[in-house]
């Protein structure tokens, strides 16, 4: 899908309610600008919401060679449709909320924690998804738009 910004959605939701814990699965969270995910262990900082792309979780599954749930990369949204590769400096609005995308996430050690050989299959192409700070709040929703709009200017 390399190349593709057309409107995708948003297929999964996580929040994680302590450092290094589970990530716990929702319909619905909280956008908070400035700050990250409401009730969410992480907050502030350069990485308030991470996202990634499920077209590129499939491949890293299939460089596995097993499925394994998306929870195991610890992002807060999975998305369908929207190519995250190369998108830093752009934004991007989830369900109404404004997210500024800084970069990739790059795969830690906690990957291969979760399943070994993870970190190395989600290496290639922008698999490991991308971070970002979020510019205005609001709530978003399994089932919302998230769709690219021009480029972050902060």
């Amino acid at each position: 899908m390399s190349g593709y910004f057309g409107p995708g959605e948003i297929v999964a939701i996580w929040i994680k309610r302590a450092h290094r814990g589970t990530m716990d699965r929702v319909e619905e969270a909280r956008l908070i600008a400035g700050h990250g995910l409401a009730n969410s262990a992480d907050q502030g900082g350069w990485r308030q919401i991470t996202i990634i792309d499920e077209s590129a979780w499939r491949d890293a599954e299939k460089d596995l060679g097993m499925q394994l749930d998306p929870s195991a990369r610890r992002a807060n949204v999975m998305t369908r449709g929207l190519d995250l590769q190369n998108s830093r400096g752009r934004r991007l609005e989830m369900g109404g909320c404004d997210i500024a995308i800084g970069g990739e996430n790059l795969p830690c050690s906690l990957m291969d924690a979760a399943q070994p050989g993870l970190r190395d299959a989600l290496r290639p192409g922008w698999r490991a998804g991308v971070f970002g700070q979020i510019l205005s709040g609001g709530v978003i929703r399994v089932g919302d738009t998230a769709e690219w709009h021009g480029s972050s200017t902060g």
